[in-house]
């Protein structure tokens, strides 16, 4: 099944076995428009509700990054608090639903991740990445922060690891910095070998005991029951700073570089 959205879309498949494949797109960079994340929401949490899938694997489509976070196109359109709060709402409901499901989240990070893509692969249960796969938290450089992934990163990374990417908003961080602090939990040379030991683990997850998964998701995720009112109160900061004159100053300014 695939929801086409304009400039992107969002497929679903389930194969044989029990693996839910998915898969999302956008031609700039794999940016997350609102109806991206929407869809993203919507489709993690109906395969959670799913009795035919037994593990779920998000990818994103193409061989450039695996996501550019939020869509700079959608953030200039913002014009007032209410409707920032809005667009990042969008990556509260995403991050929300992958840490409700209760089948294990597989993330195939293919290449780079910037901002909310951070979040995505921080929010997965187990993410696999090539070694091209680096990172940056670009956030604060535009006048905002990575306030809605923050939590997913930081529980994901510690304190200290967050604090560094979310401060030098300009620095990438390798891959392989990534997987010595924990986002990533494999590293592979290249995209063959990654897709191999997604296929091995999503394969060896679809033959194990649901019930006991959904047992290990809720350890998993212990301690972030009350990140519905969290994630929702940081849309509202980020909505409130993506108005604000030095977020459209800064927006401009990358628009002309373009």
């Amino acid at each position: 099944m695939i929801h086409e959205i304009q400039e992107g879309y969002v497929k679903i498949e389930t194969r044989g076995g029990g693996v839910t494949v998915i898969e999302f797109f956008h031609p700039q960079s794999n940016s997350l428009p609102a109806a991206i994340l929407n869809e993203l929401a919507q489709e993690i949490h109906s395969a959670g509700l799913q009795k035919e899938t037994k593990v779920i694997i998000l990818r994103s489509a193409g061989t450039g990054a695996f996501c550019a976070g939020a869509s700079f196109t959608e953030l200039s359109a913002i014009t007032n608090a209410e409707e920032g709060k809005k667009f990042f709402s969008g990556f509260a409901h995403v991050i929300n639903a992958m840490r409700k499901c209760p089948k294990l989240i597989i993330a195939r990070i293919h290449g780079k991740c910037v901002g909310g893509g951070v979040g995505l692969a921080a929010a997965a249960d187990y993410a696999i990445a090539v070694a091209a796969a680096e990172i940056k938290l670009s956030e604060l450089s535009i006048g905002l922060g990575p306030f809605v992934v923050g939590p997913a990163i930081q529980r994901k990374l510690g304190l200290s690891a967050f604090s560094q990417l979310a401060i030098d908003a300009a620095m990438w961080r390798p891959a392989d910095w990534a997987r010595r602090k924990g986002l990533y939990a494999e590293l592979h040379p290249n995209i063959e070998d990654m897709e191999e030991s997604v296929q091995r683990l999503a394969n060896e997850l679809a033959h194990s005991d649901p019930q006991a998964i959904a047992e290990m998701k809720k350890i998993l995720w212990e301690g972030t029951e009350g990140w519905d009112e969290l994630l929702a109160h940081r849309a509202a900061v980020s909505g409130k700073l993506v108005a604000g004159a030095f977020t459209k100053t800064a927006l401009e300014k990358l628009k002309k570089k373009e």
